[in-house]
């Protein structure tokens, strides 16, 4: 029970993060390292990817597979949040502290942890049974 209200938190969080990235796709792309080309694209992508995974979390989908590929993907996405980090920019209109600018880089750590536990994806795979 308790990883299935986890899953719906992390759903919402993941739709509301998804429309967020094509309401706020300007705001998204300052954090796209420069290097990669297409920065408004790339939020586009993403945002329809946040849109996926809320689904497939709220739809029980292949509960593993997406906790591994929600994971791999917040991996992805880990250079963007470092480079807001290095580079100060702000969240949207919203000045950060280093300090919280580095503590979002930090959470994605436990963030990835909580998906791969919610889901019953490697390493916390016991059984078939991902509700309990």
């Amino acid at each position: 029970m308790i990883k299935r209200g986890i899953q719906i938190l992390l759903a919402v969080f993941f739709f509301a993060a998804g429309i967020l990235h094509f309401q706020l796709d300007d705001a998204f792309a300052r954090i796209v390292p420069p290097m990669l080309p297409f920065p408004v694209t790339i939020v586009w992508v993403t945002g329809v990817m946040e849109l996926v995974f809320a689904a497939a979390l709220i739809a029980k989908w292949r509960l593993p597979l997406t906790g591994m590929l929600l994971s791999a993907y917040l991996l992805a996405v880990l250079p963007a949040n470092i480079y807001m980090a290095v580079a100060g920019i702000p969240l949207g209109d919203t000045a950060l502290s280093p300090a919280a600018l580095w503590t979002r880089v930090a959470l994605q750590f436990p963030l990835i942890a909580l998906v791969l536990w919610c889901t019953g994806a490697p390493p916390f795979r016991k059984s078939p049974d991902t509700d309990g």
